[in-house]
């Protein structure tokens, strides 16, 4: 955790303590319920393996502690989630999700029809990461660096149209010269990995360096997925090989575009509530994300699956996204054209849609 998320929740350990009849309230309400938790992906994947670390801890931390259930519902990019948090779930504060990193942006620049829900309504309640993400190659791929991935087309896996897996590459081809050819579509971020194994693809879009560390620690370990390009507003020094897109060279008009990009990646792992959820119980949920990853079992869970944390408050993480989602127009207009798939890629993906319902 870094020295911002580590002052940060200390802080927020101290405030927001509500007065004691809200707190009965909320304990009432919560005791003998079930709190089911929406995670975005299949199982086995960088966002079901961090959902499920604060869905085994924050019960406790909840008054009337109440049982918190996992619940996968993938599928286009993480809109069929965040449509359901949002238009279908009960408001009652009975439901978290796991936000996907890439909804945020998508919703900002208007990029995909299907996503109904406006995020700007949800009530966030932390954010469990803020690493960089990574587009990383397959080891026996002969694109190396950034400059080989100008030259020669190099097949890169991403789920929805929606995903930050297809938003990266596609800045990466606009502003910077790659010619990745973004293969739209796998179910999770675990299809990509399998894809990259067999040799369908060469490459993933985008996943966080330390979700490869939690999930799948061989291809770290073993260097079979070599890093390309870094996303954030700080280089890892682990993967220091790795360009910082932010460092990238690009036209100055472009600029604004790479720092909005940069930004955005910060919403890592980001946690919410439905809209319309009572605001006590939006506390209470705030403040038992707060207790749980400052508690000590959480901790050790944590390092157990390799798991790193970079806490984020809900207060924090709402900010951002207020800010992404309102950005001035002509720099949302700029990122849009910046990041949006070639039409072969796009057609190609209506296409495997059409053959999978047939």
């Amino acid at each position: 955790m870094g020295l911002i998320g580590r002052v940060a929740l200390s802080v927020c350990a101290l405030i927001g303590v509500a007065s004691p009849a809200a707190a009965d309230a909320v304990a009432e309400f919560y005791a003998g319920k079930q709190v089911r938790f929406i995670i975005r992906s299949g199982v086995g994947g960088g966002y079901d393996s961090y959902a499920r670390l604060l869905v085994r801890h924050i019960s406790r931390h909840i008054p009337g502690k109440p049982s918190v259930t996992p619940v996968n519902m993938p599928g286009g990019g993480g809109i069929i989630a965040a449509n359901h948090v949002a238009l279908a779930a009960p408001k009652d504060g009975t439901i978290l999700t796991m936000v996907s990193q890439g909804l945020p942006v998508d919703q900002a620049l208007g990029l995909n029809t299907t996503l109904k829900a406006d995020l700007r309504t949800f009530h966030w309640i932390g954010n469990m990461s803020a690493a960089n993400q990574i587009l990383a190659v397959w080891h026996t791929s002969p694109t190396k660096t950034v400059a080989d991935a100008q030259k020669r087309e190099t097949l890169i896996g991403s789920t929805g149209a929606g995903s930050i897996s297809t938003q990266l590459p596609a800045l990466l081809n606009n502003l910077v010269g790659t010619k990745f050819k973004i293969v739209i579509g796998y179910p999770d971020g675990r299809d990509v990995n399998l894809a990259m194994e067999r040799g369908e693809i060469e490459g993933r879009g985008a996943n966080p360096w330390v979700s490869y560390k939690s999930t799948s620690p061989r291809m770290v370990a073993d260097k079979l997925i070599r890093p390309l390009v870094q996303f954030g507003l700080e280089s890892d020094p682990e993967i220091a090989e790795a360009p910082l897109f932010l460092n990238l060279p690009v036209s100055p008009e472009n600029k604004p575009v790479v720092e909005f990009m940069s930004k955005a990646v910060m919403v890592g792992r980001p946690v919410a509530t439905t809209p319309g959820a009572p605001l006590d119980r939006v506390t209470a949920l705030r403040r038992a994300f707060d207790a749980t990853l400052n508690d000590a079992e959480f901790k050790k869970d944590a390092d157990s699956q390799r798991a790193e944390i970079d806490y984020m408050s809900g207060e924090q993480l709402e900010k951002i996204i207020s800010d992404l989602i309102g950005a001035p127009q002509d720099v949302r207009t700029r990122v849009r054209n910046a990041m949006r798939p070639n039409d072969a890629d796009m057609k190609a993906l209506e296409g495997a849609k059409e053959v999978k319902e047939q």
